[in-house]
């Protein structure tokens, strides 16, 4: 290689270096403005959101309290049971708050959820008897909201709303048709015979089978003792009124599931005496929803230890 030759060959690679170089500052320059307008939007966010949710309602009046529950109720939404029962508490706490109604709009969810503000309703009509507590049905009070529904003093609806849906499910898929048509080999190991329960790759033994339904059975027979303790004489026992079905509001009365038509205004002016209304319930602050976002996008594909059982809705 001539003298010339060897000298372009270390310049060409000098200057290939130099534009990697400048390509990979480039990148991180972008990266850095990047996480640096996300932190700012986050900030501003968190003031926002800070403000609003420290921004209590400060009652100066007699009024009927709300608490709405919208949506599936779980764990980690408005609707779960730390954010209901924690308005509910207010709602109770508060002289001011002659009544309370309880807002629903909601195809279920959790039974563990749904159970627990369940038993705080009950508890807090023990404790304060001359408050009462009415449901009000948007919509929609199926399954797991209807299990909440029944622990209330009366259950108002809307002719056209759908409520009932007495029943438990669990729901899933299975592949190994289509895994054999692939010649896709499933390979599980466990440790304890049920450890590969329910699991959608592997094929369903009658002995699964059997156990998956007396879980469900069993939790639908509490989901009936609630309701019979819940609507006492007022319900008209029927198979169909346990059998998953949802009634239209009318039918609903006639079966005893629901009491009276209303809407969360006639309720509060005609039946608590309060028309005032003063909403109670538990806003998610925009920081809180963002950290969720970013937490689920972070953690995305990262493998979880555990029972491989999701819980069993009431739907």
């Amino acid at each position: 290689m001539s003298e010339n030759g060897w000298e372009r060959e270390v310049l060409e690679k000098l200057m290939l270096q130099t534009l990697k170089e400048q390509r990979a500052r480039r990148r991180w320059g972008i990266f850095f403005k990047l996480t640096t307008i996300i932190l700012v939007i986050f900030v501003i966010f968190s003031i926002k959101s800070l403000s609003f949710s420290s921004k209590e309602t400060v009652p100066v009046q007699k009024h009927t309290a709300m608490v709405e529950i919208r949506g599936t109720i779980d764990s980690s939404g408005n609707s779960s049971a730390a954010n209901i029962i924690k308005a509910l508490d207010k709602a109770y706490d508060e002289p001011l708050a002659t009544g309370v109604i309880l807002k629903i709009n909601s195809p279920g969810g959790s039974p563990v959820q749904a159970g627990m503000i369940y038993d705080e309703i009950r508890r807090l009509r023990e404790v304060h008897p001359d408050k009462p507590l009415y449901v009000v049905v948007e919509e929609l009070c199926a399954s797991g909201g209807y299990y909440v529904a029944a622990a209330a003093d009366k259950i108002f609806v809307d002719k056209a709303s759908l409520v009932g849906s007495i029943g438990v499910m669990i729901n899933g898929f299975g592949v190994t048709g289509l895994m054999q048509k692939l010649g896709v080999e499933r390979r599980l190991l466990t440790a304890g015979e049920y450890k590969g329960f329910l699991d959608p790759f592997s094929p369903q033994t009658p002995q699964q089978v059997q156990y998956a339904q007396s879980m469900l059975n069993q939790i639908h027979q509490q989901f009936i003792e609630v309701v019979r303790q819940g609507r006492g004489d007022r319900l008209k026992e029927n198979r169909e009124i346990y059998s998953g079905l949802v009634f239209l509001g009318p039918e609903a009365i006639k079966m005893g599931l629901a009491d009276e038509l209303g809407t969360v205004e006639s309720v509060a002016r005609d039946v608590i005496g309060e028309p005032v209304i003063v909403d109670y319930t538990e806003q998610e602050r925009l920081s809180d929803r963002f950290l969720k976002k970013f937490g689920a996008s972070v953690g995305y594909g990262a493998v979880q230890a555990g029972l491989d059982i999701n819980p069993v809705p009431l739907h």
